[in-house]
């Protein structure tokens, strides 16, 4: 049996995990930031814990009942969070700091408060809901893309700190999963009134309205998914979910690396000539 502890549990992929994690005997510690999530035991126990994480003090205290509720957690899963649509230019200094303390500061904090614990265990695993794309951004998910890709950052960072100290971390990156991730509930948009984005931004996000409902990937499957990386021996530092996370990040490492060495050249005159 394992102790959960997941943000964001009330609707998603949150709460497929917490349901998967529960269906098999663990001890789930779920939190929401208002309504009741209304997730049953099943096999398992659930307590749930009301969080926002913008509160830092909020954070320290959840951590904290947490522990107690648990003695032990051997998994920590950052998934709260939301997106915002638009471009870059037309986003508010508000938006985008409402963004980044829900999708990134929050889960640093959570972070920040567990370690102590998990430092004193010398075990747990720790996972970052990314995004494919904080991996591979589209036009019009700038800010936050932004933000996914300072999670998958800090993951890849964090891991090379706490890996010594017998602390697991993975980042996942969903591609599209048939969640209401698109519904007003997870997503706000920034309009624009910018004719000059029509063809970028603006045709993005009407496909992804339009894509509502339809998604490719099954959440049912996304949280198996996130079973199996938490039972592995050596776990993954970075995961795709679905193909369409998969065909994205190979086109980005295609477009990246072609880059790279059409640029070689450049790179390489810009270190200190060698003494002869």
């Amino acid at each position: 049996m394992k102790n959960w502890l997941i943000t964001g549990v009330s609707r998603g992929l949150g709460r497929e995990l917490a349901q998967a994690a529960l269906a098999r005997g663990d001890r789930v510690i779920g939190t929401v930031r208002e309504a009741d999530a209304k997730i049953a035991d099943g096999n398992g126990t659930f307590h749930q814990l009301t969080l926002e994480v913008r509160d830092a003090q909020s954070i320290e205290a959840t951590v904290s009942r947490a522990f107690e509720l648990a003695g032990r957690l051997d998994v920590i899963v950052n998934n709260a969070g939301y997106g915002l649509l638009g471009p870059v230019e037309a986003v508010s200094d508000a938006e985008l700091s409402r963004l980044f303390e829900v999708n990134v500061f929050g889960p640093l904090r959570l972070i920040r408060a567990a370690l102590p614990r998990l430092r004193a265990q010398r075990s747990g695993h720790i996972i970052n809901i990314t995004s494919i794309a904080g991996r591979a951004p589209n036009p019009g998910s700038g800010v936050y893309a932004a933000t996914k890709a300072a999670m998958e950052g800090l993951s890849q960072a964090l891991s090379q700190e706490v890996g010594p100290l017998g602390i697991k971390v993975t980042a996942i990156a969903p591609g599209a999963f048939r969640t209401d991730f698109l519904s007003d509930h997870s997503i706000r948009k920034t309009p624009t009134g910018l004719d000059d984005y029509a063809p970028s931004v603006s045709a993005v996000v009407e496909a992804l309205g339009r894509s509502a409902g339809q998604q490719i990937g099954d959440p049912v499957k996304g949280a198996q998914s996130i079973l199996d990386v938490v039972d592995a021996e050596t776990p993954p530092l970075h995961l795709l979910l679905g193909t369409d996370a998969l065909r994205r990040a190979r086109e980005k490492l295609d477009t990246l690396i072609e880059e790279m060495d059409r640029w070689e050249q450049v790179s390489r005159s810009t270190d200190f000539a060698r003494a002869s």
